[in-house]
């Protein structure tokens, strides 16, 4: 049995939960609704629950103008253009960067569990992250891929 490359790991379950987040925001965009309602809210007969005064803020960035879900996309789409990169971005240091990866991945996880079609993808952004996390301390590095600079489509 070999050992577990745990960044090759982390990357899969990254690219998955990031999709996921893609595709739960634009449903944000149609069916808008704040995830966090039910504490504080008030159930009446006519109308079901209603959420708290304090939380107006988050009703107005999440219901009315969704913000949230626009941020949470345009996050995922960095996200996977870092996670699936093109051979240019792959020259780059971000790309081999494990924190900033985490970082990442921690934001997507608090903008997404916000919203009530994003919690799927901030529980596995959150997992995403902590194996990132233990790729980090294990010590494990992404190389830079040398052997095939110049070789076009041939490496």
């Amino acid at each position: 049995m070999g050992n577990l490359i745990w960044h090759e790991y982390s990357r899969f379950v990254s690219i998955t939960a990031t999709v996921y987040a893609i595709w739960a925001a634009f449903f944000g965009l149609f069916y808008r609704k704040f995830f966090w309602d039910f504490v504080g809210g008030t159930l009446r007969d006519p109308g079901g629950l209603q959420p708290s005064p304090n939380a107006a803020v988050f009703v107005a960035v999440i219901v009315r103008v969704p913000v949230v879900q626009i941020l949470s996309m345009v996050l995922g789409m960095f996200i996977l253009a870092i996670e699936l990169p093109l051979p240019a971005i792959k020259k780059l240091s971000l790309y081999r960067s494990l924190v900033v990866r985490i970082v990442l991945l921690l934001f997507q996880t608090f903008l997404t569990v916000l919203f009530y079609q994003g919690t799927n993808a901030a529980i596995w952004s959150l997992i995403a992250a902590g194996c990132y996390g233990r790729a980090v301390m294990l010590g494990e590095t992404m190389a830079e891929a040398k052997q095939n600079r110049g070789k076009g489509g041939d490496a």
